[in-house]
């Protein structure tokens, strides 16, 4: 299960990477997300996950959408499965 507020806390911490701020606002996370501050703060109380937004984020950041999502990291992602037919 996606939990929406540990995966802001993920891209918070991606966001604090390259910022000179300790704390990140709301308005930088939707900036990061190419969302207007409005929309991130009517999705943040709906608990709605910005799916494409997050996806291009994990892109143009060159980080893993599964780690963003679901708090896992790319050393645990199991290749052989993958291409298993099954």
């Amino acid at each position: 299960m996606i939990i929406f507020n540990e995966m802001m806390q993920r891209i918070k911490e991606v966001i604090t990477l390259h910022s000179e701020n300790r704390r990140i606002y709301n308005k930088e996370v939707a900036q990061a997300l190419n969302l207007t501050p409005e929309y991130f703060a009517v999705i943040k109380k709906r608990e709605k996950i910005p799916y494409e937004a997050i996806a291009l984020f994990c892109q143009k950041q060159n980080i893993s959408i599964n780690w963003v999502l679901f708090g896992q990291e790319p050393q645990s992602l199991d290749i052989k499965n993958v291409f298993q037919k099954g």
